[in-house]
């Protein structure tokens, strides 16, 4: 397996989860138990939302006949990888409230995603969020209301090796490094050096 800290070095200490995360296309077709694929969507029920509005939703794919409805709407340059993974979810989130538009639901929703890619990988799993994807047909396919955004289709399972992949995706398959902290902080004003 990759060596994680060949390939990203933190410019400050953190907790090592942040780093050992990462977005592997290599899947074994291994079926996660049930309690632990629920405990990744536990973890994301607990991500903090405005006003608690707790706006995502997650439409998820884990039998043969369900995955092959989500491979449907998958591009083919995704599918020839996501095809292997035993789980897959699309995140969703409802863009309005009694109150009107929900300006901060896509923010929730990437919280949650968050919390669910975290706690994968503390379940010993590997995520992939990936944006290529029909959303249009997702949303026919997954009988998804017009008021909900839709957002990403999350590949769940566990890590293969790099060499299953088709040759032009090993290269590819290693942690993407960050740019400086420096070049994303500012202090007092945009542009301003924190660092």
């Amino acid at each position: 397996m990759t060596n994680v800290n060949d390939f990203r070095k933190p410019d400050f200490e953190i907790s090592t989860q942040f780093i050992d995360r990462w977005s592997p296309r290599s899947f074994l077709e291994k079926e996660i138990p049930e309690d632990t694929l629920f405990s990744v969507f536990e973890a994301a029920r607990w991500a903090p939302s405005a006003s608690n509005m707790q706006p995502w939703r997650f439409v998820v794919a884990r039998t043969k006949e369900d995955l092959e409805n989500f491979h449907s709407f998958v591009v083919p340059g995704n599918l020839t990888w996501a095809k292997s993974a035993p789980a897959l979810a699309v995140i969703i989130s409802e863009t309005k409230t009694e109150r009107g538009e929900n300006a901060w639901h896509a923010f929730d929703a990437g919280t949650a995603w968050s919390h669910l890619a975290l706690e994968a990988a503390n379940k010993g799993l590997v995520t992939h969020a990936m944006g290529g994807f029909d959303k249009e047909k997702a949303r026919q396919v997954l009988n998804v209301p017009e008021d909900y955004a839709i957002h990403a289709v999350i590949a769940i399972g566990y890590q293969g090796e790099k060499n299953i992949l088709p040759e032009n995706l090993q290269e590819r398959e290693k942690p993407s490094g960050r740019r400086p902290l420096k070049e994303s902080l500012f202090e007092g004003t945009f542009g301003n050096d924190a660092l």
